[in-house]
């Protein structure tokens, strides 16, 4: 990234700061901008002060800029609010900040980009492809905005990549307004298939790929940067299959052999419609209630 300017919306503390920092370390030039500077300032960096919901002052802050290869729209967040706990003015703000605010950016960015030839990354999140209660306007924005880079992504071709960072949960100084303490931090990261908690470091890596050569093919892709996603909760509801649950021996759940000939269907099991007796098998495989 040696030569290279990025740009890191919302890049002063948590994710962003790791993306921001994930730049530098990658030899980037990086500017950060926000609404207020960091308490504590990350070494190497540029700060602007920046509204991303004020389109005068984004074009403004582009037009000062000699140049952009890497504009990393990460700016975004909302508190836990019930939607019939607020009225539909505090979750319109939600959606403004998070999807609106990053097509302002981008905008303001398109014609840099365009010379450098350069990516515009946007950081999504686990959000918006599940439901999210208490945070379903943000959960609607991050599912909007994988949309919204998949036709950037068409429209700017091949001048400009445009790629999704899609973040699960990830572990900063705010964590405990999510989760709780620390015994609340554990049993989310429990939850986890990699068994922790994403660092910032970690999505700033996998932002830096997408922003670089070795990602010169990819645009238009959403990038799952989630440790596996989150253990389905019927897993653990569930009274079979399980360790310690009935059937189940405290080191996993039974050997499954291998079908043989008694387990596959064969024309004797089929009626005249075709279809087999309940309680049959098909490849091996019994009906269940989900099929």
């Amino acid at each position: 990234m040696h030569g290279r300017t990025a740009v890191v919306t919302g890049g002063t503390r948590g994710v962003g700061a790791g993306i921001a920092r994930a730049f530098l370390d990658a030899g980037a030039a990086v500017v950060v901008c926000a609404r207020r500077p960091s308490e504590t300032p990350l070494e190497g960096a540029e700060f602007a002060p920046l509204d991303v919901c004020d389109p005068a002052a984004v074009r403004d802050f582009f037009d000062g800029l000699p140049r952009v290869d890497v504009l990393v729209n990460n700016a975004g967040g909302a508190p836990y609010r019930l939607l019939a706990d607020a009225g539909p003015e505090r979750h319109a703000r939600v959606l403004e900040l998070n999807l609106v605010a990053p097509l302002t950016v981008s905008l303001a960015a398109y014609e840099h980009l365009r010379r450098t030839r350069g990516a515009v990354v946007m950081i999504g999140s686990v959000s918006g492809g599940r439901p999210s209660p208490g945070t379903a306007a943000y959960g609607a924005a991050k599912a909007g905005l994988e949309s919204l880079a998949r036709s950037m992504a068409v429209e700017w071709a091949p001048e400009v990549r445009v790629n999704t960072l899609v973040a699960g949960l990830v572990r900063t100084e705010s964590a405990s307004l999510h989760y709780g303490g620390d015994d609340g931090v554990a049993a989310v990261a429990r939850t986890v298939p990699m068994g922790r908690l994403a660092e910032p470091s970690d999505v700033g890596r996998a932002a830096v790929f997408l922003a670089s050569d070795a990602a010169a093919y990819i645009t238009g892709a959403s990038l799952l940067v989630h440790g596996g996603g989150e253990r389905p909760a019927f897993l653990d509801a569930a009274t079979v299959n399980r360790p310690g649950a009935s059937g189940t021996s405290a080191q996993g759940p039974p050997a499954r052999r291998s079908p043989d000939s008694d387990d596959l269907p064969t024309s004797r099991s089929i009626d005249r419609n075709g279809t087999r007796g309940r309680g049959e098998t098909t490849c091996g495989v019994s009906p269940t209630a989900e099929q």
